[in-house]
């Protein structure tokens, strides 16, 4: 099997970009399952329903979220009901939602880790243990989208789920990491897949309105950036067993979007 796992969505430009590379990508790949962030995919900040409809339309059949999944409050019935978006598994049992979904034979998990960016979760790592107990027989393939500032933390996952799970993916941060690696017991790593925004900005956002935060320390509204933007992914590719065989970055650019 082969799975793409996309990075961050930023905004409209990100959108776009999916729909202009994704279809050829799984044609010229041989993509069976596609898996992506998109919790910055509406405006910048959290997710709709439509854009949710909209990025399915593409071909991603699995979206995967983080702390920014409660920006755009209209989501919350999507979230409950039987379309496979997630909210990170590790949040408090009576938000809304699910932690994990299933789609053409994979089961997709999304998890937020907690140094330097919520130490209000439960422990991802005892979350994802207690998931896998009780499945009892889980699925030869399963996908963690890990979304956690810290490197350090992100390899961690990968290591201790080493053997459990097909691939452990890191999002969050927007800035693709080299470290790309199939672990001795059959699990794909990497610490931060990247994001489909614009290029010309700051992690996605237009880069004047976060150097006017950095300068002054005072908040302000920070918009989706312009121009090109950049494609981040990685193809997966597993046996029959659901043990990662390789695990490659696919990057792509687009010209210059609004």
């Amino acid at each position: 099997m082969k799975i793409l796992c996309i990075g961050d969505i930023i905004g409209k430009p990100g959108r776009r970009a999916v729909m202009e590379i994704l279809p050829a990508l799984k044609l010229g790949l041989g993509v069976d399952v596609v898996i992506a962030n998109g919790e910055n995919s509406a405006g910048g900040i959290g997710l709709t329903p439509d854009v949710a409809e909209e990025l399915f339309s593409y071909g991603v059949d699995a979206i995967t979220s983080g702390n920014h999944i409660w920006s755009q409050m209209e989501i919350l019935p999507m979230l409950e009901g039987d379309a496979p978006v997630v909210r990170p598994l590790n949040f408090p049992p009576d938000v809304p939602g699910k932690g994990y979904t299933s789609v053409k034979g994979v089961l997709v998990v999304s998890l937020m880790g907690r140094t330097f960016i919520n130490n209000l979760v439960d422990c991802p790592f005892r979350a994802m243990d207690r998931l896998l107990d009780e499945l009892k027989t889980p699925p030869k393939h399963i996908i963690v989208d890990f979304h956690a500032e810290a490197t350090s933390e992100k390899q961690a996952m990968g290591w201790y789920l080493d053997g459990r799970v097909t691939g452990v993916v890191g999002t969050h941060t927007h800035v693709g990491t080299v470290d790309a690696r199939v672990l001795p017991g059959g699990t794909a790593s990497v610490s931060d897949i990247g994001m489909v925004g614009p290029w010309e900005s700051i992690i996605g956002d237009n880069k004047d309105d976060v150097l006017k935060r950095f300068l002054t320390g005072i908040p302000n509204r920070l918009a989706v950036g312009k121009g090109r933007v950049t494609f981040n992914s990685v193809l997966i590719t597993t046996d029959a067993g659901g043990r990662a065989i390789g695990i490659e970055r696919v990057d792509r650019e687009t010209a210059a979007l609004a």
